[in-house]
């Protein structure tokens, strides 16, 4: 479970770094709402926001589950999903470490 918890928590750290990149305010924050001065930069930026807005939507997402996954690991029920409490298979684990819900339950989510 070392191994395991070493890799979790270097998957928090990144996760972390990279969800403060992402919502940093910018260092001019007029600069980030202007709309450009060519018909369709406005467009452009603003798509790109919503992507920003998409990524650290999942990244916070997996960092829960990271989290969560650490949590399990010290209270002693790594392994067991969150959902309905039956081991999670194995090969699952080992693909996503952070897994805290069976295929089942985490597709019906």
């Amino acid at each position: 479970m070392t191994d395991v918890r070493a890799e979790l928590e270097a998957v928090r750290d990144e996760l972390r770094a990279e969800l403060a990149e992402l919502t940093a305010v910018p260092r001019d924050p007029v600069g980030a709402v202007s709309f450009g001065k060519r018909v369709g930069e406005g467009t452009s930026q603003a798509v790109e926001r919503i992507a920003q807005v998409d990524a650290a939507r999942r990244l916070d997402a997996k960092l829960r589950d990271v989290e969560r996954a650490l949590v399990k690991l010290e209270e002693g029920t790594y392994g067991v999903c969150d959902g309905c409490g039956v081991r999670i298979a194995p090969e699952r684990l080992e693909a996503i470490p952070w897994a805290v819900r069976c295929v089942r339950c985490a597709a019906a989510r």
